[in-house]
């Protein structure tokens, strides 16, 4: 089972349980789900999206934030004494995949309903903002 996704402007060739890098994610879970499924073939389907597949989705966990590796730039003018050096290092997710969910296995897996003790606590509403008003300008006064 394989799929196609898109992290970023990056599209990778993904199984189940391959670790990869890809750029940064800002994500306060551990893990992360990406809905844009280019391309799924499993046993010799193969599956392409126009431009996305309604339904799939891959499941991955985040392992850890590196750093990649160190680019150096340099530049350089003969005769006139200009030099610069500027390093860069990219910062990149290591993440696992876990799974490949298809419309199929999302159908079979259980729902998990929302409680009263379980629900999360409303959001406190948003105190009413006073509004000015514009009073009419002044007479003009005639001569």
């Amino acid at each position: 089972m394989q799929a196609v996704i898109t992290s970023g402007s990056s599209q990778y060739l993904v199984t189940p349980g391959q670790e990869l890098l890809v750029n940064k994610l800002n994500h306060q879970d551990k893990t992360v789900v990406f809905q844009e499924v280019l391309l799924f073939t499993d046993e010799g389907k193969t599956l392409v999206g126009t431009p996305f597949l309604a339904g799939y989705s891959v499941s991955a966990e985040i392992l850890d934030l590196v750093k990649g590796e160190k680019i150096r730039v340099f530049k350089y003018k003969a005769k006139s004494r200009y030099r610069k050096h500027v390093g860069f290092r990219a910062q990149l997710s290591k993440i696992k995949i876990l799974s490949i969910d298809t419309p199929e296995t999302v159908k079979s897996k259980p729902e998990v309903k929302l409680t009263s003790e379980t629900a999360p606590a409303p959001a406190p509403k948003a105190s009413a903002v006073k509004k000015s008003v514009k009073k009419p300008a002044a007479a003009k006064k005639q001569k």
